[in-house]
């Protein structure tokens, strides 16, 4: 339990996917002049080295955002938080979700982010110090329960778990509902990994039942060696804010140019 860390998996092409759609939609939440909350289940560390060991050690990142970092738009948002990343903590630098929200966010809106991990919530506070932000080291679906619904009451949850407790996946459905009804204005943002063993099947089913109106977004790609059992990323939207439509098409090119190399 809790052996799950993003450093080696920062950067890839699941990552490439949350992460653009993530940046898209705080975009949109924040042109208006009404502040937000943010609020993240499992946070990580907020910043990794794409020079580190572990990076290195699976290749991922180098399979990821290195080969969609030049066919990113330059004035899609997530282009512009990655340019605002690499000048300040260099080009190997790549950011987690909790510091894309912290640099996207504007004073007066709030972050509730949490992560269990010891070594990881102690990084995670380093890297979200300078933005006054005090991580929890709790289950963040529980943090989540707690400050739900949160004041201001505009705002974003992301989950996104690693999946290492097999039980998440028969929970999440019971957890998004529950978040919906005490928070029916929030937009609800699930990660989840496409499998060759289809564990994911069935959660998906409960979501699409409770949630008939959500956005559902997949991609595909090549596992990352032999053996590895993550064919695809999937994100299922409660609540879409208006303007997700053209971040999704960019993605669907972007995913299928990697079969042309």
């Amino acid at each position: 339990m809790l052996s799950y860390q993003h450093a080696y998996h920062a950067g890839n092409l699941a990552d490439v996917h949350k992460h653009a759609l993530l940046c898209a939609a705080l975009d949109y939440l924040t042109r208006k002049d009404k502040p937000l909350s943010f609020i993240e289940t499992h946070a990580g560390r907020g910043l990794y080295a794409l020079d580190a060991a572990e990076a290195r050690k699976t290749g991922e990142a180098a399979l990821g955002i290195a080969r969609m970092r030049g066919r990113l738009p330059p004035d899609h948002p997530y282009a512009r938080v990655l340019s605002g990343i690499e000048r300040d903590f260099g080009p190997t630098a790549y950011p987690g979700s909790p510091l894309i929200a912290a640099r996207m966010l504007r004073p007066g809106d709030r972050l509730h982010v949490a992560e269990l991990h010891p070594a990881e919530h102690a990084a995670l506070c380093e890297t979200l110090a300078p933005y006054h932000v005090v991580p929890r080291r709790e289950d963040g679906f529980a943090m989540a329960l707690s400050v739900c619904p949160p004041t201001p009451r505009r705002g974003l949850l992301l989950v996104d778990p690693s999946y290492e407790v097999k039980a998440d996946y028969a929970a999440i459905p019971r957890f998004l509902a529950t978040v919906a009804r005490c928070w029916n204005v929030g937009v609800l943002i699930l990660w989840y990994p496409l499998l060759t063993s289809d564990l994911h099947a069935p959660m998906l089913e409960a979501l699409t039942a409770q949630f008939p109106e959500a956005l559902r977004h997949e991609v595909r790609f090549p596992p990352v060696r032999p053996g590895h059992g993550m064919t695809g990323s999937g994100l299922f939207v409660v609540n879409p804010p208006f303007g997700l439509a053209d971040t999704l098409r960019l993605l669907d090119d972007l995913f299928a140019t990697l079969r042309g190399g």
